[in-house]
């Protein structure tokens, strides 16, 4: 999946745009990658990726997810999805600018249009932050 396409895959635009690249889908299993730039909505002060950031990051890369399996099914749009629950979040330190992190998003149980997804995003092979979503994912938006 070639970065350009990503927009075909999420409903999110710039600035808050979050994901450069779909990396892999197959299964239950999808990774994402971004890279930190300057001008990153989500870089604070003292030039380091907020936690907002991560969180941000990681739902786009479920939704870049639930994007890549709807228009795969065909599906024209994207659908829309919003945060219902974070729970368990860890922050082990902040992305600094041109750090690039790798989101790898598991699909948990699927209950009556709620999926459950756990993420956890690395840089280099250190994991710096971890979740688990519930995620309302509306395929009709």
């Amino acid at each position: 999946m070639k970065s350009e396409d990503i927009k075909k895959l999420i409903p999110q635009r710039d600035p808050v745009l979050m994901v450069d690249e779909l990396i892999e889908a197959t299964g239950d299993k999808a990774v994402t990658r971004l890279t930190v730039r300057p001008g990153n909505y989500f870089i604070d002060e003292d030039k380091l990726l907020a936690e907002t950031g991560l969180i941000e990051h990681i739902a786009q890369s479920a939704s870049a997810f639930a994007g890549h399996k709807a228009i795969a099914t065909g599906a024209t749009t994207p659908p829309i999805g919003y945060i219902g629950e974070i729970k368990n979040f860890h922050c082990t330190r902040r992305p600094h600018i041109g750090d690039e992190l790798q989101t790898t998003i598991t699909i948990g149980s699927k209950i009556g249009g709620i999926t459950i997804i756990t993420g956890e995003t690395r840089t280099n092979s250190e994991t710096i932050a971890s979740t688990q979503m519930k995620i309302f994912i509306n395929p009709n938006p």
